[in-house]
């Protein structure tokens, strides 16, 4: 241990010296030439003979959506240890993770009515973790209007009510990402927060950006101690059109039922093939995506699109005689929609094997922004290897990939981020514009990915993992 320990530190210092020397002269060396011709290979394949867009296909279609804890995870698990044996990995096993198990199950509906008696069909759709509604009959209450968390707090006109959290993605915000994330805790929160003003359930406005009738779940929470009330996403059109409706006639009711339940923790598991490498086979590049998703749609961008581009990265390198020095990890992570178990597994099975002196994983990277054409690429690295990560990017300008910036990595991979050895993070960019249409609906279907953009998706992942193991430093 304390051998692996100094060869690391050698390494980061050696890192720090040399970095900007060989960052101003890589794209001239042969070296640079070497890598571009890799790449040209990489992406014709992909281009012309590549299988990704028909594992999807299977993926979505012969399975479909795949929620932790269902029947559906545990084909999909069976289905990526197929198909990475299929690619000849030279192990695949699936390393076991405890997940927890919900469904929605089939009734989530929901009405206004005003005060003269006209009544209007509000289109929901249950959180993910969320208790169902009373059994005998639905929930039916007078509601407050609120946009921010912190709105409830002091007010004593909560009590009894339902609580429509309001507020829509930062329009303004060019990273759909950002503005997601900027929105995200009314959902994440906000039966919390409602609960301890009284509230008796809650509507949350849809994450996306696309004004139309179809909710957007995701996961919520509770917190111990804090009454847990039923938690709903409700359409865009049908969050506004409530808005509206409740500054006219403060005394409309709301009336919703959902049948979703919670059951018990399952065994199920992250599948994982590993390429061992020529050279440092204990040096880890883990890539990855999630292979679960929720329980509506078929989790073909989210994150089926993250899958496929990690087998098709083994079919790709493989296809071109690629010869990895390092070991490289292929995951298929388990949970990571409502709990990312999986991720936490993985790494604290890492921080074990590092502590044991047998492994040290130096990289990761992870794909789940979608199918959509890639952009570039997040670094999410210590200092040292931004010259490094930089350096890369005139070889990708051919192929009209130009984010090359530090930013989130992924949540399957951000576990990693807490080893002693902090990795080389990278997260695959590719166009978010159109992804929060389908994120987390029943639209987020086969058909809506695009054959040629997930092909180069792959592609790009494939060239990243190929520069990263050949040219991060050695821990030797």
């Amino acid at each position: 241990m304390n051998q692996l320990l100094c060869n690391l530190h050698h390494a980061t210092l050696l890192l720090v010296v040399n970095l900007l020397i060989f960052s101003t002269s890589f794209s001239q060396s042969s070296t640079y030439k070497n890598d571009s011709v890799l790449i040209r290979s990489i992406y014709d394949d992909v281009l012309v003979n590549g299988e990704i867009y028909e594992n999807l296909r299977s993926l979505t279609k012969g399975i479909g959506h795949r929620l932790s804890g269902s029947h559906q995870a545990d084909q999909a698990m069976v289905w990526g240890v197929d198909l990475l044996k299929k690619y000849e990995a030279d192990n695949v096993f699936v390393m076991p993770v405890t997940v927890p198990s919900w469904s929605r199950n089939d009734i989530a509906n929901a009405r206004v009515i005003l005060s003269g008696g006209k009544e209007e069909t509000l289109h929901i759709t249950a959180l993910g973790g969320s208790v169902q509604t009373p059994k005998d009959n639905p929930l039916r209450a007078k509601i407050i209007v609120v946009k921010h968390l912190d709105e409830l707090k002091g007010r004593d006109d909560v009590n009894g009510k339902i609580v429509l959290f309001n507020r829509a993605m930062d329009p303004v915000l060019i990273n759909t990402g950002a503005a997601y994330g900027g929105a995200n805790d009314q959902r994440t929160f906000g039966a919390i927060e409602a609960a301890k003003a009284g509230a008796v359930g809650v509507l949350v406005r849809s994450l996306t950006h696309s004004l139309d009738t179809i909710p957007h779940t995701g996961a919520m929470s509770y917190e111990k101690g804090v009454p847990r009330i039923p938690a709903a996403a409700i359409s865009t059109v049908d969050a506004r059109i409530l808005a509206q409706f409740f500054k006219e006639d403060p005394n409309l009711e709301v009336e919703f039922t959902m049948n979703c339940r919670k059951y018990h923790d399952v065994e199920q598991g992250n599948v994982v093939a590993e390429w061992i490498g020529s050279e440092h086979p204990n040096e880890i590049i883990t890539l990855g995506g999630h292979l679960d998703s929720w329980d509506i749609g078929e989790g073909a961008h989210d994150d089926g699109a993250g899958i496929v581009h990690t087998i098709e990265t083994l079919r790709l390198l493989k296809a071109i005689d690629y010869t990895p020095r390092r070991t490289l990890r292929f995951v298929l992570f388990i949970n990571e929609e409502n709990g990312n178990r999986g991720g936490k597994k993985y790494a604290e099975i890492a921080s074990q094997e590092f502590e044991r002196g047998e492994k040290i994983y130096i990289a990761a990277m992870e794909s789940d922004a979608g199918g959509f054409s890639p952009r570039g690429f997040n670094l999410d690295a210590s200092d040292e290897y931004y010259d490094l990560f930089k350096s890369w990017e005139k070889l990708f300008e051919p192929y009209n990939l130009y984010h090359f910036k530090r930013g989130w990595a992924g949540v399957d991979i951000g576990p990693l981020k807490k080893l002693e050895h902090r990795p080389f993070m990278v997260g695959l960019v590719p166009d978010g514009q159109r992804y929060f249409d389908f994120h987390h609906t029943e639209n987020d279907i086969f058909e809506n990915v695009h054959k040629r953009e997930l092909e180069l998706g792959a592609a790009a992942m494939a060239s990243m993992i190929m520069l990263i193991d050949k040219h991060l430093p050695t821990t030797k």
